[in-house]
């Protein structure tokens, strides 16, 4: 397949993009005006709708967005819009990364494909953007939304920034109570799941990416630590004093206590994530 992808070189990006590349797809990175180009990407901005929309020609079979949302909910629908456009009545695939952090705090509760969303503050406007894409099915596009959990491998991703901590600080750190969990999925599967909902023509609707449905903060936090050097300490910040270095909408997202569930995936699409648990990984891994 021809993949345009928009968010090539991010953390998750540029993990599907090997993914994709590996297994033989051509892909077409979407880059930012005035950033290095290779062959054959298309240029533009993710706030102007002519230049996605120009993006999308006839030879592209795929639209894989990975990129980092404005922020904005006008301009992220435009976008999406613009998009979706060219692919209406072709039976093309787009495919939408949203998140875990749509579903809200779910507890103990395994949180499934076909749970009702109740986004927090940092994510407000995305299960309305989710509903625009899935709509999309009426018209002819094979639509869907894959929401991963909190991804980590290869260094990188939120736990990296806790292993920083951990060197700052001299000990790990987690934020909010003790009992916040938090569903997770490495880079790499991830990434192979992408390929899979590519690859599937039958693959549509929401799609959870999550290997591990509840990590316990402060066992990554200990973990943290262990990666920076440390005996395997960890301490809790507390959300109030978090919001001062992180804003009070990260804080409170990293304290979210959910327990998700990627049941759809796996049944559905075979998809079975097989790399090393998260806290190898952060301690004796690629995070060390």
């Amino acid at each position: 397949m021809k993949v345009l992808v928009l968010g090539a070189t991010g953390y998750i990006g540029s993990a599907a993009v090997r993914r994709l590349r590996r297994t033989g797809h051509e892909v077409v990175p979407f880059v930012q005006a005035g950033g290095q180009a290779e062959a054959g990407a298309r240029v533009g901005d993710l706030s102007d709708a002519a230049s996605l929309r120009a993006a999308v020609t006839d030879d592209v079979d795929a639209v894989l967005n990975i990129a980092t949302p404005t922020g904005d909910e006008a301009v992220d629908a435009a976008a999406v819009d613009a998009l979706l456009e060219r692919l209406r009545g072709t039976g093309r695939a787009f495919v939408y990364t949203s998140g875990v952090w749509v579903l809200g705090a779910t507890g103990d509760r395994a949180a499934d494909e076909e749970s009702a969303t109740d986004a927090i503050d940092i994510v407000g406007y995305r299960p309305r953007i989710e509903q625009r894409v899935l709509a999309a099915a009426a018209d002819g596009v094979r639509s869907a939304v894959v929401r991963p959990g909190i991804a980590y491998g290869n260094g990188g991703g939120i736990p990296a920034l806790m292993v920083a901590w951990a060197k700052e600080h001299g000990h790990g750190r987690y934020v909010g109570p003790a009992s916040t969990r938090w569903p997770m999925v490495h880079v790499d599967d991830l990434a192979e799941l992408y390929g899979l909902v590519l690859e599937r023509g039958t693959a549509s609707g929401i799609l959870h990416g999550i290997a591990l449905e509840a990590v316990p903060t402060a066992a990554l936090a200990a973990a943290a630590d262990l990666a920076a050097g440390g005996i395997g300490r960890a301490e809790p910040w507390p959300v109030e004093q978090a919001a001062r270095t992180l804003g009070l909408p990260f804080a409170q997202a990293l304290a979210l206590d959910q327990t998700v569930s990627a049941a759809r995936a796996t049944a559905e699409l075979g998809w079975r994530p097989s790399r090393p648990y998260v806290t190898t990984d952060l301690a004796s891994g690629s995070y060390a």
